[in-house]
């Protein structure tokens, strides 16, 4: 952890990357960079300080002035950025915003930065690694329970396959979560320098660790999306001993 000015107990700071959305407040239309309440909610609550990182050219030179990240969930990665023409239900967001979350990936991998993947996160966090990702899952499992096609918004529910010696198992213990997922897009080819520590009972990819990294850990389920803290109170622990 960064070391604090004489006198002053200095919370670990942890980046999430922002999601930018358009909104209507108050009447009035506007875009907003955002994050997901819950993830702020839990790492505060784990004795963090919660920073909101806009996705702008040059993010990654904040990584030296962090102690851990969290790359959120959000739209569908650019299939370019892993050598594949776009499927019709593809949807990404914006290039930019692509690769300067890939940019900050990159840089707090190499700098061994405490991070944790979610969703989309994860699916960036294998790209970065050189890995490529299915793009329309349905195709590949024949079923949608990844991602329920319903009349109202409906989270897929899994409980998963633990590798026994992983870091994924260690926070989890014998206490495995059904997990809360909502995704169409999953990891293909596993990147390199990655490994997967998890599967759902169809195979699909649900956790991604990467090996000789002090704590950088990819889960394809929405996380903060239920009352589960532990995977922000392990990312919270790591980054307080960064």
């Amino acid at each position: 952890m960064k070391s604090a000015p004489e006198g002053f107990d200095r919370q670990p700071v942890i980046g999430i990357t922002a999601r930018t959305v358009p909104v209507t407040l108050q009447g009035t239309d506007m875009v907003v960079s955002l994050a997901l309440q819950s993830h702020v909610d839990f790492l505060a609550a784990a004795g963090c300080l919660p920073v909101l990182l806009p996705l702008r050219h040059g993010v990654e030179r904040i990584v030296g002035d962090l102690d851990g990240l969290l790359v959120p969930g959000g739209p569908d990665v650019d299939p370019a950025l892993y050598g594949q023409s776009r499927h019709p239900r593809t949807r990404g967001g914006s290039p930019e915003m692509d690769r300067a979350e890939l940019a900050l990936l990159g840089a707090a991998l190499e700098a061994g930065l405490p991070l944790l993947a979610i969703c989309r996160g994860m699916q960036l966090l294998n790209v970065q690694c050189g890995g490529t990702l299915h793009q329309h899952l349905p195709e590949i499992t024949d079923n949608d329970t990844h991602r329920p096609q319903t009349a109202g918004f409906e989270f897929g529910r899994h409980v998963l396959d633990l590798r026994a010696d992983s870091r994924i198992a260690g926070i989890f213990g014998d206490d495995t979560p059904k997990t809360a997922c909502h995704h169409h897009q999953a990891v293909d080819q596993i990147g390199t320098g990655l490994t997967a520590t998890a599967w759902a009972p169809d195979g699909v990819v649900e956790v991604v660790e990467a090996v000789g990294h002090p704590f950088a850990i990819g889960v394809q389920w929405e996380a903060g999306q239920t009352e589960d803290d532990r995977l922000h109170l392990a990312l919270a622990k790591a980054a307080g001993r960064s």
